[in-house]
């Protein structure tokens, strides 16, 4: 159960802050945003703060920003019966197309033809009365009810992302995988802060039985020279250790302005089913407020690093066990779970990293998709036709549909089965 409760939590911060950059940055680009939902599914909780409306769906994987767009579905189609709200000045400002038993007080209309992009009318017959024909006004700002109970602000032209300028499309697409990443840099600085600060080269303890203890090590010695080569971090120290392969290290000593010269061989054991040396040393901790913000950022820094190149490795040498899913990532979370609330806090700074470079990837489907595309445009000094995008996002869906199931299931075999 703590597994499960840390997975949702974990899963749905990702998703949260990936939309909320979407979200935030195209309401400062002018572009509406119809709805803002974190999961998927049925609606469990919805409010409405204008012009959006915010829902938590009843399936906590995923999320989306509904922007308003030329493929937006909300459209009357001639035929069906809406009810109409005015305000004073005979606008309409809501409009119930849900069909439903529940509608709202107002005008019954048959609509013949409806345009809420550009001219912002309905025309119908009042009542279904053929011989009064009517035409309507929609104000700018009207909502409309849809036919799963979702009410949501129009999208005429002007506030369309079509209609947006190039670089605010950029923005917007890239603004969910910055804050990704964004997300993992913050998470990794608080961490640093949950821990021990970084290891110096200052001796704490020596372990029972130890080389640093047979070598009469003390508490407070600093290691300055290994081999003859200048030591300036515990990073140095391990990597001196561990390459010597069981072989003598001569170890240059300083403490209280005096040095000393001792040998020590390295001891074998087995950390996590690999072999590794090590001399049985405590580190004294740096606990200094820079010293900690320093290893944070500078860990931050390398995981990206090291994802950026995992990700470029999958791609020469492709592998589905490389790969995670919701299913992978709720076995990960759950293991990482048991060790504490530290390692939590940097699996998700890991997670949010990889995320937010993932979805760069130029995949259709994926952010980096979509930024492709504005590239594109903003090379050609125009946008790709509506039509040409659609049939690039349907297969780009498709493949990643594709590979999602693929995903899901190796890991529900990798995790549950094998």
């Amino acid at each position: 159960m703590k597994g499960i409760l840390i997975f949702l939590i974990v899963f749905g911060l990702l998703v949260f802050v990936h939309e909320f950059g979407h979200f935030i940055v195209a309401k400062k680009s002018g572009i509406l945003v119809q709805e803002f939902s974190i999961g998927m599914g049925p609606k469990l909780f919805q409010i409405r703060r204008n012009p959006t409306i915010y829902t938590i769906r009843w399936l906590p994987l995923g999320g989306y920003v509904r922007l308003a767009g030329s493929d937006d579905e909300s459209k009357l189609d001639p035929g069906m019966t809406v009810i109409l709200q005015l305000n004073d000045q005979d606008e309409v400002v809501r409009i119930d197309a849900s069909e439903s038993d529940m509608s709202i007080e107002g005008i019954p209309v048959q609509v013949t033809k409806a345009d809420l992009v550009d001219d912002l009318i309905i025309e119908g017959y009042e009542n279904g009365d053929e011989n009064k024909p009517v035409t309507y006004h929609v104000n700018h700002d009207a909502t409309i009810i849809e036919k799963n109970g979702t009410e949501l602000i129009i999208a005429p032209r002007d506030t369309q992302f079509n209609e947006a300028k190039v670089w605010q499309k950029l923005a917007t697409n890239f603004a969910g995988p910055f804050m990704n990443i964004l997300l993992g840099f913050v998470v990794f600085l608080i961490w640093t802060f949950t821990v021990p600060g970084p290891a110096t080269t200052t001796i704490q303890s020596t372990t029972n039985g130890s080389p640093a203890q047979i070598a009469k090590i003390k508490s407070g010695d600093r290691i300055v020279v290994i081999n003859g080569q200048k030591i300036n971090n515990f990073e140095q120290v391990t990597e001196k250790v561990n390459q010597s392969k069981g072989k003598s290290l001569k170890f240059e000593l300083s403490k209280d302005g005096s040095t000393r010269t001792v040998v020590i061989k390295p001891k074998a054991h087995l950390v996590q089913k690999q072999k590794v040396y090590q001399i049985g040393i405590v580190a004294k901790s740096n606990e200094n407020a820079g010293m900690k913000l320093k290893r944070g950022w500078d860990t931050a820094v390398s995981t990206t690093g090291l994802i950026f190149n995992t990700v470029g490795n999958l791609f020469r040498h492709f592998s589905l066990n490389k790969l995670s899913g919701p299913v992978g990532i709720y076995s990960q979370t759950s293991q990482v779970s048991q060790m504490g609330f530290t390692y939590v806090l940097a699996f998700l700074a890991m997670i949010s990293i990889n995320l937010g470079i993932v979805n760069l990837i130029p995949i259709p489907g994926l952010d980096g998709g979509k930024l492709l595309l504005n590239l594109i445009e903003l090379v050609r000094g125009k946008p790709i036709s509506e039509e040409h995008e659609a049939i690039v996002e349907l297969i780009g869906f498709g493949l990643l549909l594709v590979l999602i199931i693929a995903v899901t299931g190796n890991d529900i075999y990798r995790y549950f089965i094998k």
